[in-house]
């Protein structure tokens, strides 16, 4: 297997990291894994990880729930009333920047539930997703509006690009980001989702809060990382917005690898225990356990 060692933070530039945190992936292989911290701007990084040639069997599991849109478990089906319940805040969110329907790319689209979701609305849709059998599904559900490579885009632009819960899998940061501005319409937006590590969720569980997800997710933004990142990039913050649900499912994600013996009734009590508590404390810190950040070009 390829391996990559982070050696130049992509944020600041700095070559010094110092270990955050070691977890393991709960998802697929349970290999351990190592977080490290940029000790310049804090920048927290898988490393070493997969290369680009490597990853894709970190994904090939019917467990990796968001590239099969099956419903086999009690979390498989939170998650995916959690996605449903979703479609509609992340149109009316959208909705207050564009009130007609425009033209969107959602990349990292998955299975294509969002897609469908705004065309049914008559927006233009468009998607990109490299996992083939997720690809194909977001393509029986839009009539092939999705490709595998952001290259098949390159003379279109879009008023929105989304990434919901895909920046963090991208092991090229600066030339993706880069590639998506060029994309975008003049005063189009780009929004990204992230999980927190600041959040009181992730403080809870360490090691085993889902959010770190390693070793798919290869970066861990905070608000202050994710400032400098787009700053760099040309991108200003218009507006940081909350996903409150995400803290319901991430806590039981974390809980279950926590105590993956517990009881499911258990797990469920202290899941949902945390993630109100979680959304409680980010009223006062607004650090909530996963962020939108709604950018344009600055």
């Amino acid at each position: 297997m390829t391996t990559e060692n982070i050696k130049t933070c992509p944020v600041c530039g700095n070559e010094t990291f110092t270990l955050f945190i070691s977890t393991h992936d709960f998802t697929i292989t349970k290999e351990e894994f190592h977080l490290q911290k940029c000790s310049r701007c804090n920048l927290i990084a898988t490393s070493p990880r997969p290369g680009p040639d490597a990853i894709g069997k970190y994904y090939a599991s019917d467990n990796y729930i968001s590239h099969t849109g099956k419903s086999k478990t009690i979390f498989d089906k939170v998650y995916l009333s959690a996605r449903n319940l979703t479609l509609r805040w992340k149109h009316q969110l959208i909705s207050q920047y564009y009130p007609e329907p425009k033209k969107i790319l959602d990349y990292g689209c998955g299975t294509g539930e969002f897609l469908n979701y705004l065309q049914n609305k008559k927006w233009l849709v468009s998607g990109v997703e490299p996992n083939d059998k997720a690809r194909q599904k977001a393509n029986t559900l839009t009539g092939d509006k999705v490709t595998p490579e952001l290259e098949s885009y390159e003379n279109r632009s879009f008023d929105v690009i989304t990434l919901w819960h895909v920046l963090e899998h991208i092991h090229d940061l600066t030339n993706t980001i880069q590639n998506l501005k060029s994309r975008l319409t003049k005063n189009g937006l780009l929004i990204i989702a992230v999980p927190n590590p600041k959040s009181h969720d992730c403080k809870h569980y360490k090691n085993y809060w889902a959010g770190f997800d390693a070793p798919r997710h290869l970066w861990h933004f905070t608000k202050d990382t994710m400032d400098l990142l787009l700053q760099n990039n040309g991108l200003k913050i218009m507006e940081i917005k909350p996903m409150k649900l995400d803290s319901y499912y991430v806590s039981l994600l974390s809980e279950k690898y926590k105590n993956p013996n517990q009881f499911k009734l258990i797990t469920g009590f202290l899941a949902f225990r945390e993630g109100l508590a979680s959304n409680i404390s980010a009223k006062k810190t607004t650090e909530y356990s996963s962020l939108i950040y709604i950018t344009k070009e600055a």
